[in-house]
């Protein structure tokens, strides 16, 4: 009961029903990021282009939380958390409602347009709602808490990725890349129009959704967290740049969010190679490929309310060093082992990652009081690595073969490298030299 009452009240305070609201749209934000990383595969066959062209949209997705962190941060120091959320949830909904037109265009560039505005919305809501959910109680407690709410993110990430294969990839016209390649342009247009059609249902439902959210946090009454004396926004940001801990840990964070995102996108073109090897169609190996995909997120979320419960014996950088070798371990098997073997380490790697997004925001604010507002925005402007880092793995990929291996299986050495970075980091949290 204890541990209870420190997680949900604090100074007689009640954050609990705050706290669900809260949450609710962690697993909003999972839902958008992982019916997003499928498209990747979806849009290249549509619009015939190469892997790599595909990844732009990451680069629109994860370059709009780049872009708008540090004014979300500016938006909530000068109002509150409760307007960086809302703010956040009506950039989101516009977004998802602006793939309307984008379909109507019959382009590429407004979808990047809308996933820009879309992001720029998730920007606000995680750069409002990580350190809000640190400030709802207890501060011995914060981190906990922070891997609690974060537990909920991937069953919205799961949610979107049953979408993404059921009512997106299983609905697409099943035709291959190599025969959309051939087809004369008007036969090519009436089946991109169809699949553009199909594509953008699941993100109309997902604004309806999210203007109902909207709505519900406005009417609520949600408590104001107690302020401390705030610094001007210079010497704010001269003082997070000071310190180490958190230095490293926005650095931690861009390589740790590159690597789930190249983990979970890649996942898909990793089996794809295996299932074509042995004689299955693109477009069976595909939707098998997204099973193992769904299969690595409900690992990630029950991995993640272990290690949430595991927290209570030890310490956050230990557990974060510890599971970032063995991330090493398995990326080094996706690598070198042969056919399925390679994608069930590419699976287990998704129990590793699942702690460390919130324990490394939890780290890297531990005590930054009013100063964590920009703290957060620094945080979650390193999701830019989500943006840079899948076009560099797409570049090898679109090699075919890279040192007589089958380049899918080379390009997780950049995997790799960013789980070695994230253990130094772990490493020296754990022994205080940060």
């Amino acid at each position: 009961m204890k541990d209870k009452k420190s997680f949900f009240r604090y100074e007689g305070v009640n954050y609990l029903l705050p706290f669900i609201l809260i949450t609710s749209c962690f697993a909003l934000w999972g839902f958008a990021n992982d019916i997003t990383n499928p498209m990747v595969k979806a849009f290249s066959k549509i619009f015939r282009m190469s892997v790599t062209q595909g990844t732009l949209t990451q680069m629109a997705f994860y370059g709009g939380y780049f872009a708008m962190a540090l004014p979300a941060a500016i938006f909530i120091r000068r109002f509150s958390y409760k307007s960086g959320i809302l703010m956040g949830l009506g950039l989101y909904a516009a977004g998802a409602f602006l793939f309307i037109a984008a379909r109507s265009t019959g382009s590429y560039w407004p979808f990047l347009i809308a996933y820009f505005i879309l992001t720029c919305g998730l920007s606000f809501l995680e750069t409002s709602a990580n350190p809000y959910i640190l400030a709802m109680g207890d501060p011995a407690t914060a981190t906990r808490r922070l891997n609690f709410a974060q537990s909920f993110n991937p069953i919205g990430s799961l949610c979107g990725m049953f979408v993404a294969m059921n009512f997106i990839q299983a609905r697409l016209n099943p035709m291959d890349s190599a025969t959309r390649a051939t087809l004369p342009d008007a036969e090519f247009e009436a089946i991109r129009q169809s699949d553009l059609g199909i594509l953008i249902k699941p993100y109309v439902a997902i604004g309806i959704v999210i203007a109902a959210v909207f709505l519900l946090i406005l009417l609520m009454k949600m408590p104001r967290v107690k302020e401390e004396n705030a610094r001007g926004i210079g010497a704010s940001l001269r003082y997070l740049v000071g310190i180490p801990r958190y230095r490293e840990g926005v650095i931690a964070q861009f390589f740790y969010v590159g690597v789930q995102i190249m983990c979970w996108t890649f996942i898909i073109q990793y089996g794809t190679r295996i299932f074509m090897e042995r004689g299955m169609s693109e477009i069976d190996a595909e939707v098998l490929s997204q099973k193992y995909n769904i299969a690595a997120m409900i690992l990630f979320c029950c991995s993640r309310f272990i290690c949430t419960y595991l927290m209570k014996f030890f310490k956050p950088g230990k557990m974060l060093y510890c599971f970032a070798i063995a991330g090493i371990l398995f990326t080094l098997g996706v690598i070198f082992l042969p056919g399925v073997a390679g994608l069930y380490c590419l699976v287990a790697v998704s129990a590793c990652m699942s702690l460390m997004f919130p324990t490394i925001y939890g780290i890297a604010l531990e005590g930054l009081g009013e100063d964590a507002k920009f703290g957060a925005a620094g945080l979650i402007m390193a999701i830019l690595g989500g943006s840079v880092l899948p076009p560099l793995q797409a570049m090898i990929i679109d090699k075919g073969t890279v040192l007589g291996m089958p380049a899918v299986n080379a390009s997780f050495i950049l995997p790799t490298i960013c789980f070695v970075i994230i253990a130094l980091y772990g490493l020296r949290v754990h022994k205080k030299l940060i």
